[in-house]
């Protein structure tokens, strides 16, 4: 079975399939809907303005959700954790997915810190298991971004840049980082091979 990227022209797939492999799984990129039957697990990456999800047309949408509820595991990284949810105040109109109750919002940050939000940032953890299993309290990983998603029930870590924010989110089989696990080093690896232990049983 596959592990499925898709591919909605947001950027850093090569990055996302190098991450992937150093934690010792291969990702495809499927051409169409349908083949999504085949995978069992998919990522949704994602850098740059919401609105870059609109063009994940409806039929890869319910695709997605299809195989979600068939309970293939799905990761969300950086915009695409965002996507995971109702909505941004980013692009206002563009709904996300859905999976996760809330929308996210611009971080607000004084003085000297800045927006957007790039650097390495230490993470709170609420939940060590699931996608974060084996991950400390405290551990450094890599951000770049300027809205995130609201601290819920399906926070596994937070991070705090001017204000707390959900990091890493979990419900079931689905998941979601703010930060880039494939520029954050042994962590972001590890958070990496647990989502592909996931795709495996």
């Amino acid at each position: 079975m596959q592990i499925a990227l898709i591919d909605y022209g947001a950027g850093n797939l090569t990055s996302v399939r190098k991450g992937v492999a150093a934690a010792g799984a291969e990702l495809v990129t499927p051409s169409r809907p349908d083949e999504l039957a085949r995978c069992a697990g998919m990522v949704v990456p994602g850098v740059g303005h919401f609105a870059a999800t609109s063009s994940v047309h409806q039929a890869w949408r319910s695709a997605i959700v299809a195989r979600v509820e068939a309970g293939v595991p799905l990761l969300g990284i950086c915009l695409g954790m965002q996507w995971l949810f109702e909505g941004s105040a980013e692009a206002p109109d563009v709904p996300g997915l859905g999976l996760l109750e809330g929308r996210c919002l611009r971080i607000e940050a004084e003085r000297p810190l800045k927006v957007p939000h790039v650097g390495w940032n230490s993470l709170s953890v609420i939940r060590a298991d699931g996608i974060l299993d084996g991950v400390d309290d405290g551990t450094h990983v890599y951000f770049t971004h300027s809205y995130a998603a609201p601290l819920t029930r399906d926070c596994s870590a937070s991070v705090i840049h001017g204000q707390a924010f959900a990091a890493v989110v979990q419900r079931d089989h689905v998941a979601g980082v703010q930060f880039h696990p494939e520029k954050s080093g042994a962590a972001g690896v590890r958070i990496l091979r647990n989502f592909i232990g996931m795709t495996r049983g």
